[in-house]
């Protein structure tokens, strides 16, 4: 009975080991759960919704980059008008001139509408510069005492519509030059007036300049020019 017992129990132990040894076995061989924190579904579906968001921001951008442009531009020409029309506004426009008629005198006016501001003038008589009036009547009529009524053209501001005689001869009596075609000294200085011709340089209040060049024997110009001479020694004194 004893054996029997002892045997038993061996057998026992035995099968109760062989079902541990099956259990880890189990353990063992068993495959790892896998913990799916971001099912594919949902990333699949993100794609393209940040894909769109996306090219909706790029398409905002360039819209409000043209926006600015076209705003930028449409200042840009309106600044421009402004100042087309404020130099419209004051434009001057000087006319250099001489007439036999009802005397002999050289006139200087500003047809523009805008005043006028002499910055340099030159004055030659056969194309070679004169400081004054009466060294300019000394090589027309020849040496000696001329009378004339001068006026200055040099660092004048003429007004819009503003006309000034600047040179007025007048005969040995003082008085002007009056149409006589029988008065050698009215025929001569009639004849030689043409000799005279000037280059005056002036701006607009803007500061913008032009340089006239008239006379009565050349077309009268003017021209643009970036800006005028300082006076030198060659420059009108008057």
């Amino acid at each position: 009975m004893e054996k029997l017992s002892i045997g038993w129990k061996r057998s026992a132990t035995n099968n109760t080991k062989e079902k541990v040894k099956s259990k880890k076995a189990e353990v063992g061989h068993a495959e790892p759960r896998v913990i799916d924190r971001n099912p594919a579904g949902d990333r699949i579906g993100s794609v393209p919704e940040e894909k769109a968001t996306r090219v909706a921001s790029r398409y905002d951008a360039v819209i409000a980059t043209f926006v600015g442009l076209c705003a930028l531009c449409v200042s840009g020409y309106t600044a421009y008008m402004q100042r087309q029309q404020v130099r419209a506004a004051v434009w001057p426009i000087l006319q250099f001139d001489s007439s036999n008629a009802p005397d002999i005198h050289f006139t200087l006016a500003n047809k523009g509408v805008g005043p006028a501001i002499i910055r340099d003038v030159i004055l030659k008589v056969d194309g070679q510069p004169v400081k004054k009036w009466r060294e300019a009547l000394e090589r027309i009529l020849g040496p000696g005492e001329h009378h004339a009524s001068e006026s200055d053209m040099s660092g004048r501001v003429l007004a819009a519509g503003e006309s000034m005689t600047v040179l007025t001869p007048f005969d040995p009596r003082g008085k002007p030059l009056s149409f006589d075609e029988s008065n050698p000294l009215w025929v001569k200085m009639n004849k030689d007036r043409e000799r005279i011709t000037v280059e005056i340089c002036y701006s607009s209040t803007l500061g913008e300049c032009w340089t006239l060049r008239a006379g009565e024997s050349i077309p009268s110009t003017t021209t643009g020019t970036r800006r005028c001479p300082t006076p030198s020694a060659s420059s009108f004194q008057q």
